[in-house]
C-alpha cells in the first residue's frame, strides 16, 4: 500500500479557521494509515434515521470509499463530496454491487440534522450510508485509518485533511486518495483494486496492472515509465527487424528469378 499525507488545501479555507490553532497543529494534520491498517467491522455508528449500524453492516462485504467528513463544513467537505458523487457516477461501476460508499462525520457534537443537510441529494440509495457517533467510536475510527484532525476551539472549526480512502471488502485500507483532485479513472481503479479482482472484469484488473496504479503522485509511477519506454523500444526493435526480413526475403526471391 502507498499512501501519503494529504494536507489541507489552504486556498480554500479561511484564515480565520487557523487563528486558533499553533503551527505545530496545523502540521499534524494528515491521512497517514500506518502499515496494514484496518477497520474494526464491529464498531458500532448511527445512521440517519438514529439507528446502530456497525461498519461492517455498512462495509457489506464490498470494496468501500470511506469519506470522513465534517458535516457543518462547507469550504472543503461539501465540494468534496459533490466531487466523490460525481466521480463515482462516472466509474461505471454500480453502487450496493461493485462497491460501498460510507461518508463518517468526524465531529461527535453534530446531530442527525446536520448529517441530512450534509448530504441531502448526493448520497441515496443501496450501498450508501452516512454515519455519526460519539466522540469515542470516532476516534477509533479516524485513529484507525490513520485521520489526524485538530479542532480549533477559538473559532469553532476543525482543521482535517482533504482526503480519504478505499477498503477492501474486510475492512484493510487500501489506498489513500484526494478528495480534491479526483478523477473517475482514479476512483474507478482504487475500487478495482480494493475489489481484489472481483470487481471491474477482466479489462478492469489489465488496466490496474497496465497502469501502474499511483492516485496520489501522478498517473504512472517511475517503474512503470521505465518498463513502457523498455516496452516501446524493444517493439519498435521488433518492428524494424521483422520489416528488415521481409525486405531480406524479397531480395531473395527477385535474385533466385
Amino acid at each position: 500500500m502507498r499512501c501519503a499525507a494529504l494536507v489541507l488545501a489552504l486556498t480554500l479555507w479561511p484564515a480565520s479557521a487557523w487563528a486558533g490553532l499553533t503551527e505545530q497543529q496545523i502540521r499534524e494534520v494528515a491521512l497517514v494509515p500506518s502499515p496494514g491498517a484496518r477497520v474494526s467491522n464491529a464498531l458500532v455508528l448511527k445512521d440517519l434515521e438514529g439507528r446502530d449500524l456497525s461498519l461492517g453492516d455498512a462495509i457489506a462485504g464490498r470494496p468501500t470509499l470511506l469519506l470522513p467528513a465534517d458535516f457543518t463544513c462547507s469550504e472543503i467537505c461539501r465540494p468534496a463530496l459533490s466531487i466523490a458523487a460525481g466521480a463515482l457516477s462516472q466509474t461505471g461501476l454500480r453502487a450496493g454491487q461493485d462497491y460501498s460508499l460510507v461518508v463518517v462525520g468526524i465531529d461527535a457534537r453534530d446531530g442527525l440534522d446536520a448529517a441530512r443537510s450534509f448530504t441531502t441529494g448526493q448520497i441515496g440509495g443501496p450501498g450508501g450510508s452516512v454515519l455519526s457517533g460519539n466522540a469515542g467510536a470516532i476516534r477509533s475510527l479516524m485513529q484507525a485509518i490513520g485521520y489526524h484532525f485538530q479542532r480549533d476551539g477559538a473559532n469553532d472549526a476543525i482543521a482535517h485533511p482533504a482526503g480519504f480512502v478505499t477498503l477492501t471488502a474486510d475492512g484493510r485500507v487500501s489506498r489513500v486518495l484526494s478528495s480534491l483532485a479526483l478523477q473517475p479513472a482514479d476512483l474507478r481503479l482504487a475500487l478495482i483494486e480494493a475489489g481484489e479482482g472481483n470487481i471491474g472484469g477482466f479489462a478492469g484488473r489489465l488496466a490496474l496492472l497496465c497502469y501502474g496504479f499511483d492516485a496520489v503522485h501522478g498517473i504512472y509511477t517511475r517503474q512503470i515509465v521505465t518498463l513502457l519506454r523498455i516496452g516501446g523500444g524493444l517493439t519498435v526493435a521488433m518492428l524494424a527487424a521483422a520489416v528488415g526480413f521481409m525486405f531480406w526475403r524479397t531480395s531473395k526471391r527477385g535474385a533466385s528469378a
